[in-house]
């Protein structure tokens, strides 16, 4: 059986493995892709055209010319659960199994979320980037964890640790999640209260520039925005522009344009 790896080295040693390339070579013949990026389009079906079977990073999106022009693929595995770039329909026509990641970071995402509430409210990253810049950064009122209202959009398996620790610290704990049986609120009363949002839905058409402008409108002028989950449930623009406008106090959120953990404290 021949194996296609389609993780450019650095995603291979980040998100792969030792131990994972070396299981993988007892299961058959392993070919390794050496490029700076991440296999993708013609250059991945070319790749694959002898191949049984691709086990592919999750930026090498799976078109239904990918399952059409590879008779010979078995089965693509996907190291991700998400697998919205994979024409899943089109390799059912092919015959080609399609498998997903079970959730393999809770632990690491809920403890980035922590970090990340303790950066924003005690203003670690901008007063760290004011003392590289040497100037000494202006005393201001930190925020604390106990007591204050922690929202959590999404009661997945990432949802419910971060719910966890929020309760653990004192935190109020607020939920929105539509599609699990939970004790939770609405969505725009969830904004409205929290004075940190933490969106952690699948990204799905539905969930689509979740937090946009009308969203970031009902939050209050003092609550921080925390995205770790996939960049498309925010609204990158209409964040900047609240951020830009004062209208929320700060976020960190997941995408090429917005800033990271950025608050107004922080200028522009």
């Amino acid at each position: 059986m021949k194996i296609l790896l389609t993780h450019s080295p650095e995603a291979r040693e980040l998100y792969y493995g030792a131990r994972a390339l070396a299981a993988l070579r007892e299961l058959g013949d392993v070919k390794l892709h050496e490029g700076a990026t991440p296999l993708e389009g013609e250059a991945l079906i070319a790749a694959a055209a002898d191949c049984d079977l691709i086990v592919s990073y999750r930026q090498s999106a799976a078109p239904a010319a990918l399952f059409q022009r590879l008779p010979k693929l078995i089965a693509f595995l996907r190291c991700a659960i998400d697998i919205r770039n994979v024409d899943v329909a089109a390799a059912s026509k092919a015959g080609v199994l399609v498998t997903q990641a079970s959730a393999g970071f809770v632990t690491a995402v809920a403890e980035m979320v922590l970090g990340l509430l303790v950066d924003l409210s005690r203003g670690i990253t901008r007063s760290t980037i004011d003392y590289r810049a040497g100037r000494v950064p202006p005393a201001r009122m930190g925020k604390e964890l106990k007591g204050s209202t922690l929202g959590v959009i999404g009661y997945g398996a990432i949802g419910k640790e971060v719910v966890r620790i929020g309760r653990a610290l004192g935190m109020r704990v607020l939920v929105h999640d539509p599609y699990q049986p939970v004790e939770q609120l609405p969505l725009d009363e969830l904004l409205a209260q929290a004075d940190y949002v933490v969106p952690l839905a699948v990204a799905t058409p539905q969930t689509e520039n979740l937090i946009g402008a009308a969203a970031l409108a009902k939050m209050k002028r003092s609550a921080y925005l925390i995205n770790v989950s996939r960049g498309n449930l925010v609204d990158e623009r209409a964040l900047e522009a609240a951020l830009d406008e004062g209208r929320i106090a700060g976020s960190y959120a997941a995408g090429d344009r917005t800033p990271v953990a950025r608050d107004r404290g922080a200028g522009r």
